[in-house]
């Protein structure tokens, strides 16, 4: 075997070595011990003039084995993206038609170009190039089916945990709603308001215990749903509004402009919202609040002129927005947006269609 053949190999692997990430070399070297193993025997078996030529038997190995090991790679790298891009679970037809397109059109390269290399760089002399480009198309199949297989697996493995996941973070954003409305500062200022209606207006008592059985009811009616349509979270909206409205009269105003919009939200998601605004910013009769809710385009915004409180009496976790955030990241591909300025809080809620 000549020094220039060796140098020549060497090179070659550089370049193979070169093209893969390093974080990738440990697990492609059990491919590349598979390619060497299969391409000796392959060779050994299929060119039988070949055993007794050295040189020509180390040659023909060498190209098969880089011709396992690249498109090893190339599938791997390209299902890799293509399982960026396109989703398994949401496309699983676009997926695999995209696959079978780039894997094909990829292999062709790919291997037209190992050929070029070879030739040029070791002077190898080929019978033709449709001999070899079949079966590394063939090989191609299998190792792309692995890929695609493993893919589809692991993104269906992924999607049942961020299931299981966002069923907890449901629970826990529920959890924390209904928390808030049992807290002893809610009952306290409910039984407080209640018992100067009772002396003031018993009809506005009678109303006042009606509604609040309502927002009790609602919450515990939607514990395990994910969604719900907005009417019913309005509805509900509607009742809670009621209470505050008893609570702080004309100090606090809020303006519900939906326009009969059809779509579901996360429930108690527009109550968190408003119940944020009031626990967070001044609420008097020299500086009142206003909130708004309405349609923005593809989103239901939440606003407020911002007063903030310069102390909050009541504890504050701070998970709300960060369980409505994280509830809509399950429910829709748009995230909640969040804006401040001097004088305004926002929050927009993407919409999610009646249809999912």
């Amino acid at each position: 075997m000549s020094i220039k053949l060796i140098l020549d190999t060497g090179f070659l692997l550089l370049i193979t070595f070169d093209i893969m990430k390093k974080e990738k070399i440990k697990e492609y070297s059990w491919a590349i011990g598979i390619a060497l193993v299969g391409s000796f025997i392959l060779t050994y078996i299929q060119c039988s003039s070949c055993r007794t030529e050295l040189t020509r038997f180390f040659n023909y190995v060498l190209f098969s084995s880089f011709n396992w090991i690249l498109l090893w790679i190339i599938n791997s790298e390209l299902n890799e993206f293509l399982s960026k891009k396109i989703s398994w679970i949401h496309s699983p037809i676009k997926r695999l038609l995209y696959g079978v397109i780039a894997t094909i059109i990829f292999t062709v390269v790919a291997v037209l170009l190992l050929m070029k290399g070879f030739e040029l760089v070791l002077g190898f002399k080929f019978s033709g190039y449709e001999s070899v480009i079949g079966p590394s198309l063939i090989i191609t199949f299998f190792i792309s089916l692995f890929f695609h297989g493993r893919g589809f697996l692991i993104e269906w493995r992924r999607s049942a945990v961020e299931a299981e996941r966002y069923q907890k973070e449901s629970m826990a954003a529920t959890y924390e709603s209904l928390k808030s409305q049992v807290n002893p500062h809610f009952l306290f200022n409910s039984l407080n308001a209640l018992t100067n209606l009772v002396y003031e207006d018993q009809d506005k008592a009678v109303n006042f215990i009606k509604q609040l059985s309502e927002v009790y009811r609602y919450v515990l009616d939607t514990r395990d749903r994910e969604v719900v349509p907005l009417d019913e979270e309005i509805k509900f909206l509607k009742s809670y509004i009621y209470l505050q409205q008893i609570r702080f009269g004309d100090k606090l105003s809020i303006d519900v402009s939906l326009n009969e919009l059809k779509t579901m939200v996360a429930p108690l998601a527009l109550q968190m919202l408003i119940e944020n605004a009031v626990k967070h910013n001044e609420v008097s009769e020299e500086n009142p609040l206003h909130i708004k809710i309405y349609k923005d385009e593809d989103f239901i915004a939440v606003e407020n002129n911002l007063q903030k409180k310069s102390q909050i009496g009541e504890s504050s976790s701070g998970l709300g927005l960060e369980n409505i955030r994280k509830r809509y990241e399950f429910l829709s591909d748009k995230k909640v947006k969040i804006e401040q300025s001097d004088n305004k809080f926002l929050v927009k809620l993407p919409i999610i269609p009646t249809g999912n």
